[in-house]
């Protein structure tokens, strides 16, 4: 007898958790299911759209390309949509980064972004230079280098020894600071531990590697940019690459195209995803200085970067990245941008002193409250009961355990944002009426 094929989905448990809800259509802000209801997409789904669900331009993008030239390998080979997405890039990537890695998604990116920094050394004669130092909370995905790099959660946890050890800092989780500390009489004294790592051990580190200004699956947490601006000053005065995994904060999430304009910084390294398409196809890239290219570059074929993925700079991927930046250049999108963030910030100011609040955060398009909870991070017990609440109320969001955030696509209006706060609001009294059956 045959078994029946089955889908596994992502962190459900079957029997334990609600049936998967079958969506039919996506447009703009919503998703329509089979059974007749539509939900707010409240997370961009995964927080990888931008422009809304089934915009025309990506859509005809990708029909068009699909009639040309649906992939072929980037290996001795280049294509036109590869091409003219790295031009596109081009027009909004800081200064400094002229190279550019394509592969499949973020994980890779990031798996790109360490194994470019440790080879770079090893290429310029110091091999000795080999270690890797991440922050606290961290997440950067669920391959065995990405995971190596965030920090142990329920992720990684089975996986410990799989992975590869790394120097853990402080990161700048200003609500629960790891010192004790406040603002704003705090001088970011929790970066004391890189500068005395750095200082002690620079001979040995290749690169540090960072969420700039927002760590996102580690509690959606908001640094300030004082925190990323020294983090550049320390890896340039100890020779020590910096990454920037920009797979969530790039493309407009934080404000500005990138998160790291915002400090105006600079990295060695910058990781890309999610939104690089649109938020439509799968889709990674890692973008180099010229100085790390030029390392790779040499008649000793053992200096070569062998690495490589299938689907390395597919065309049709490529086709729709293309048409999202040119969107960001027809469209107002940063000014829709700045929208969102403006009634977060309205909406979080009024709810910040509720019993049930421990803070409230904002950045860009993402809003999150972190309430307060006997049983703090993923694992608790509000995450099942919160996710039912606003699926029931037509809103898609999936809370961080006891943080809900908000990380909508840009083309959410007005009055669909503030339906999704409202339905926070009453999350709260909902969770005042429940705690103690979660004690």
């Amino acid at each position: 007898m045959t078994t029946a094929l089955k889908i596994w989905h992502p962190f459900t448990q079957e029997a334990l958790d609600s049936p998967p809800i079958r969506i039919k259509k996506a447009e703009g802000a919503y998703l329509y299911t089979d059974d007749g209801r539509k939900l707010i997409d409240g997370i961009s789904s995964w927080w990888v759209n931008l422009h809304g669900h089934g915009h025309p331009a990506i859509t005809a993008a990708i029909a068009e390309q699909a009639a040309k030239v649906d992939h072929v390998l980037l290996a001795g080979f280049t294509h036109d949509a590869a091409e003219r997405l790295r031009e596109s890039l081009q027009r909004f990537l800081p200064s400094g980064l002229s190279y550019i890695f394509f592969s499949d998604d973020g994980s890779t990116a990031v798996e790109v972004a360490l194994k470019m920094a440790r080879q770079y050394w090893e290429n310029a004669g110091r091999p000795e230079k080999r270690e890797i130092v991440a922050l606290e909370h961290a997440y950067h995905g669920d391959t065995v280098g990405a995971m190596s790099v965030g920090d142990e959660s329920d992720f990684s946890r089975a996986f410990r020894g799989m992975l590869f050890p790394v120097h853990r800092v402080h990161s700048a989780y200003c609500y629960r600071c790891p010192l004790g500390k406040n603002l704003p009489q705090c001088d970011l004294e929790c970066m004391g531990k890189l500068e005395k790592l750095l200082a002690e051990k620079s001979g040995q580190i290749a690169a540090l590697i960072a969420e700039p200004l927002l760590q996102g699956a580690g509690g959606m947490i908001v640094h300030p940019v004082k925190f990323l601006q020294r983090m550049r000053e320390l890896c340039t005065r100890y020779d020590v690459l910096l990454i920037a995994d920009e797979v969530l904060t790039g493309f407009g999430r934080c404000g500005k195209m990138f998160a790291c304009e915002l400090a105006d910084v600079a990295p060695d390294l910058m990781c890309l995803s999610k939104g690089l398409t649109g938020g439509v196809l799968p889709m990674g890239a890692t973008v180099c200085t010229q100085r790390i290219h030029d390392a790779f570059v040499s008649e000793d074929r053992s200096r070569t970067f062998y690495h490589g993925h299938s689907y390395t700079g597919n065309p049709i991927a490529a086709a729709a990245g293309v048409a999202s930046l040119k969107i960001f250049e027809s469209e107002p999108v940063l000014g829709r941008v700045s929208s969102i963030a403006k009634i977060h910030a309205e909406r979080l100011a009024a709810i910040k002193n509720h019993a049930m609040v421990g803070e409230v955060r904002s950045i860009g398009t993402m809003g999150a409250v972190e309430l307060k909870a006997d049983d703090p991070g993923y694992a608790s017990k509000l995450r099942p009961l919160l996710y039912k609440f606003f699926i029931d109320r037509g809103v898609l969001l999936r809370p961080l355990g006891n943080i809900v955030y908000v990380l909508p696509p840009y083309a959410i209006s007005a009055s669909e944002l503030h339906f999704v706060h409202d339905q926070i609001s009453e999350s709260l009294e909902f969770c005042m009426a429940h705690r103690k059956s979660l004690t």
